[in-house]
């Protein structure tokens, strides 16, 4: 990878009590990558991304974002970043178009309401309360409200879980259309990440295990598809741990 990176994760560490949710993390995205985090229930994919955006103080290691450390360097972080969660919450009683313009006060120079809708096709919607939408509809709202602030870096978690296939599609076209923010797509889909990533670090137990282009994963762990080559690689790792252990 050449030039400064947008996001850079070097040695990360995260304990919570006895339980180690992140253990010597690193890696870094370009600008204009998508970059998936792949990993099963627990291997640590939401924590990272959370110690990213600043919401949690890492117990060892570095990240910077632009150069920028998210703890000491919060306020000009959250200029730059954009993130959709998967606990998120939105007041149900606002319309979209309030949420839009709630959202477009936190920054200095953001997208235009009408530009965000359009980018999401919501712009029919404008008038309709967040607790009124479909599911998918939603959670292309949460996309428009984490890029209001023409962030350089986006951060999605989960972003179709439970969504239909048509849903699904339509958000993958917004991800899509996006051309200089660096994006990182936590996921345990493998149609959405092989679709979506240019690479993916594959995470188990908090550690990083695998890292590469979705066929370079599949290369490696000497399958024919990224959904066989997680199976793999994760019992791979899974395997070596009983042994040491």
């Amino acid at each position: 990878m050449t030039g400064n990176p947008a996001v850079l994760v070097e040695h990360l560490h995260k304990r919570y009590r006895d339980n180690v949710a992140v253990q010597d993390i690193s890696f870094s995205v370009a600008p204009g990558e998508v970059f998936g985090i792949l990993g099963t229930n627990g291997a640590g994919k939401t924590t990272t991304v959370e110690l990213i955006a600043g919401l949690r103080a890492p117990d060892g290691g570095r990240v910077r974002v632009l150069g920028l450390d998210p703890q000491r360097d919060r306020r000009a972080v959250r200029h730059l970043l954009g993130v959709q969660l998967q606990e998120a919450r939105l007041h149900d009683s606002l319309t979209v178009a309030e949420l839009v313009e709630l959202y477009r006060g936190f920054y200095p120079d953001p997208r235009p309401a009408s530009e965000l809708l359009e980018m999401v096709e919501l712009t029919a919607k404008r008038g309709t309360r967040f607790d009124r939408l479909s599911g998918g509809q939603q959670q292309r709202l949460s996309i428009a409200l984490a890029l209001a602030g023409r962030p350089k870096v986006v951060v999605l978690d989960e972003l179709t879980t439970g969504l239909d296939p048509r849903a699904r599609r339509r958000i993958w076209a917004s991800i899509a259309s996006l051309r200089e923010e660096a994006v990182l797509l936590v996921s345990h889909a493998m149609d959405e990440v092989e679709e979506l990533c240019d690479r993916v670090a594959l995470l188990e137990a908090g550690r990083l295990i695998a890292l590469g282009t979705p066929a370079e994963l599949v290369a490696e762990s000497g399958t024919s598809s990224l959904e066989e080559a997680f199976v793999a690689l994760t019992g791979r790792y899974v395997e070596v741990e009983e042994e040491v252990t």
